[in-house]
């Protein structure tokens, strides 16, 4: 799997709320769009983001599956909150939505939180040192930070490059 593709692992959120309620304006549809770059056991995967509540943990039933054995099976939560702004951003609390918290807790930005509204590029650590995190991204449509290809078909992935020996080029 590419290091920057869509997570397999990922299904949407069955919990929609009608298309009126909570939903974004157009104009902050239009604006950006909502990322997790998760990294896991598995690798690492982009989650777009754009329903409303979402399940993190290692319980297939989860919406965004976090593959580790550190991780609990109901790990975190993250709810779409509107801003003053007619945009959104996203919540994450420790545990599930019936208020159990996850076995070894989460940070954010190396902070222990229960609960945190997250901001572009904010950083999230599932049970402490086991390695699997998560990066939010807040997007807007001329942001190319994430993107695989640019313009021309070049790869924005820095790690991407081709070595050559100076040698071939001395014809």
């Amino acid at each position: 799997m590419s290091q920057t593709e869509t997570s397999r692992f990922h299904k949407p959120a069955n919990n929609s709320t009608p298309k009126d309620l909570h939903q974004p304006s157009e104009a902050s549809d239009a604006k950006e769009s909502h990322l997790l770059l998760v990294e896991d056991d598995e690798g690492r995967r982009i989650v777009p983001l754009d329903a409303e509540v979402y399940s993190l943990g290692r319980s297939p039933n989860c919406d965004i599956r976090l593959f580790s054995m550190f991780v609990s099976n109901q790990h975190a939560t993250l709810r779409r909150i509107a801003l003053d702004d007619g945009s959104y951003c996203y919540k994450i609390m420790d545990g599930n939505l019936q208020g159990q918290p996850s076995t070894n807790g989460i940070l954010v930005n190396g902070r222990k939180i229960s609960a945190y509204e997250l901001k572009d590029s904010d950083h999230v650590m599932f049970s402490g040192s086991s390695g699997v995190s998560a990066k939010y991204y807040r997007l807007k449509p001329e942001d190319k930070r994430l993107k695989s290809e640019d313009k021309q078909g070049g790869s924005q992935d820095p790690f991407d490059i081709t070595l050559i020996d100076p040698s071939v080029l001395d014809g």
